[in-house]
């Protein structure tokens, strides 16, 4: 499939700033929305943060860098959203919030143009039914860090037109991932299965079985991961974990049933790396 010229992503935190560099990756020219002008910056600066590490590994030059930097534009409101082909929603993992999101695109987006969003746990059809354009909208669930992890989830809604789940599929390609159909439910794939390896992992430490730091030597000198299992959740969010684990029990039952070492880690406010403590401490200038 050919570069898109237009993409368009709201939310420029972790998952946002990431795939807006997947697309500029891929020579698409992409704008980045966030609620203030301030926070779509920093979104771009986190994708510029990931690319000066790839120039210092050698992987692309400086001018490379810059070219592709200055492909993502910062903004804080829709202005471009009328060019885009495609728009990724990657904001807060709240359906009604979500669902405000994909009034205000419908709005503004060009009939043609695919609404996908990134939710890594909301049935599709649920959320669809905040769109007026059903058969034009899909989940595109990418995999964090989005710049390096190839997997995407494509979900199709109960409404969701055929064409719309083919071209979603050869956009993935384009940008070098591995798209897999997933039928529509609450976890998709992936969250199923890693949610169920969390729930284990947070009854070892619970029980005494095993330190967060012990856990993850085991899962990645064991198991073979890239990532600890702890240091993963650090990255991503706490919070978000348990708003995952307590949507995936509302649909599956006791077997998701969030850990109450977990609640009290957010209930602490120890969220992870954002908040410079989760399972890990990292007040001492970042380093864990």
């Amino acid at each position: 499939m050919e570069t898109l010229k237009n993409v368009g992503v709201v939310g420029a935190g972790m998952m946002g700033a990431e795939i807006a560099l997947c697309f500029a990756l891929g020579g698409s020219m992409v704008v980045l929305k966030d609620a203030k002008l301030e926070l779509a910056t920093a979104g771009r600066g986190k994708a510029e943060r990931v690319l000066g590490r790839w120039v210092e590994k050698g992987r692309m030059t400086s001018e490379e860098r810059t070219k592709v930097i200055n492909r993502i534009l910062p903004v804080a409101t829709y202005e471009g959203f009328e060019k885009a082909e495609i728009v990724i929603e990657a904001v807060v993992e709240q359906a009604e919030v979500k669902g405000k999101v994909y009034k205000e695109l419908n709005a503004v987006c060009n009939a043609d143009c695919i609404i996908a969003t990134n939710t890594s746990s909301i049935p599709i059809s649920r959320l669809a039914a905040f769109s007026m354009r059903p058969e034009k909208f899909i989940g595109m669930h990418f995999f964090s860090p989005a710049s390096v992890m190839k997997l995407v989830e494509v979900i199709p809604g109960s409404g969701t037109g055929e064409e719309t789940i083919a071209k979603a599929i050869m956009i993935a390609r384009s940008i070098n991932k591995e798209p897999i159909r997933v039928a529509d439910c609450a976890g998709f794939v992936v969250n199923r299965l890693l949610f169920a390896f969390f729930n284990e992992a947070w009854r070892i430490v619970a029980e005494g079985v095993a330190t967060p730091a012990d856990v993850d030597k085991a899962v990645k000198f064991g198991l073979n991961h890239p990532v600890g299992i702890f240091d993963s959740q650090d990255l991503v969010g706490l919070d978000l974990a348990l708003a995952v684990t307590g949507m995936l029990q509302e649909e599956y039952g006791e077997r998701f049933r969030p850990s109450p070492i977990l609640k009290r880690k957010v209930e602490a406010g120890h969220i992870g790396r954002k908040a410079q403590r989760g399972w890990f401490d990292y007040r001492a200038e970042g380093e864990r």
